[in-house]
């Protein structure tokens, strides 16, 4: 069942909106209130009763401090993270690759990462938290069988864009050293999800070599713009990205990958759900790749939040997290052969 500090976490995970929409948009309607729709029957028992308790759950206001947020997500991220670590059976050990921290995930069987296939997650956070270095990982480590290397990457907004994607590009390059790109594939969830698209872009501008394949897992490809489902589904209710985004032009083609040439983009999966309030620009970005011929795949589960599975011990969780595991090892199976 999910907790009163996963809902605040779950909230955390989406800090992505509203997409500093003051500098750009005009004033958008109130949002509707969505807590009150009733549940569809499509859900588990489980999910049911994680989505009513978090639906049912404020975001606190005032906000605390950023480092007090920052000390109870991280308490959150261990609690949580030991609790996956024993169900699954896996191995964290916290390292440090190219002078940046990580984390890395080693799955049942598996001793070091060593020159073979490896994932590489961006957690998500609203570029200014953790909230999701164990509990992403985790799963989809042992699911796939191979290990996850999590980039614990500077945070905004002591360190704006583009010192997370340098902290990304500079564990990736680590990587490569080891293997081909494409026994590489990355993914990361909200804002981890929006990193990992700028990832991929910034790799394309420097014409290196792409990744096996890309999880892109409720983002969004275009900070420019606000979709549909962020102006009638609650998001966090503070923005953070003006930020992370620090004096960076909105459309810059690797800030927001939409505005670029994303036809060199590797196997893509998005992954949302239908009260995601990123729905609408993780879908808008599914039909992008499709346009420039990119294997993207879009998968919507029906009636839960934002990145339910980042957060909730659901059946629905668990199908989430295998979709993702099994993409990926498959993209990178092909690309070994």
């Amino acid at each position: 069942m999910i907790h009163k500090t996963h809902i605040f976490a779950a909230l955390l995970m989406g800090a992505v909106p509203s997409l500093v929409a003051a500098q750009s948009t005009p004033a958008v309607p109130p949002t509707l209130n969505m807590q009150n729709w009733p549940l569809p029957d499509t859900l588990s028992a489980e999910g049911k009763a994680a989505t009513a308790a978090a639906a049912s759950q404020a975001m606190p206001d005032p906000l605390p401090p950023i480092a007090d947020i920052r000390a109870y997500i991280g308490t959150m991220q261990d609690s949580m993270g030991a609790q996956l670590q024993q169900r699954y059976g896996v191995r964290v050990e916290a390292s440090t690759i190219a002078g940046v921290p990580v984390r890395i995930v080693y799955p049942k069987g598996v001793r070091e990462i060593g020159k073979g296939p490896v994932l590489l997650n961006l957690h998500g956070g609203g570029f200014a938290i953790d909230s999701g270095s164990l509990t992403e990982t985790i799963p989809v480590a042992a699911r796939s069988g191979l290990p996850v290397v999590a980039v614990l990457y500077r945070l905004s907004p002591e360190h704006p864009y583009p010192a997370a994607l340098d902290d990304a590009l500079a564990v990736y390059g680590a990587l490569e050293k080891d293997r081909p790109a494409n026994r590489i594939a990355v993914f990361g969830t909200s804002a981890g999800a929006v990193l990992s698209g700028q990832l991929v872009a910034k790799l394309a501008s420097l014409r290196r070599p792409m990744p096996a394949a890309l999880g892109f897992l409720s983002g969004s490809a275009d900070l420019s713009l606000r979709g549909d489902s962020e102006s009638w589904m609650p998001g966090p209710g503070f923005d953070w990205v003006a930020a992370y985004v620090g004096k960076t032009v909105m459309t810059d083609p690797i800030l927001s990958p939409i505005h670029g040439d994303v036809s060199g983009f590797p196997p893509t999966l998005l992954l949302t759900s239908s009260r995601d309030f990123l729905l609408s620009p993780t879908s808008i970005f599914s039909r992008a790749l499709h346009e420039k011929g990119v294997d993207a795949r879009l998968v919507l589960f029906d009636g839960l939040p934002h990145a339910f599975w980042a957060y909730m011990a659901i059946p629905e969780s668990d199908q989430a997290n295998e979709i993702v595991a099994r993409f990926l090892k498959e993209k990178l199976d092909a690309a070994g052969k």
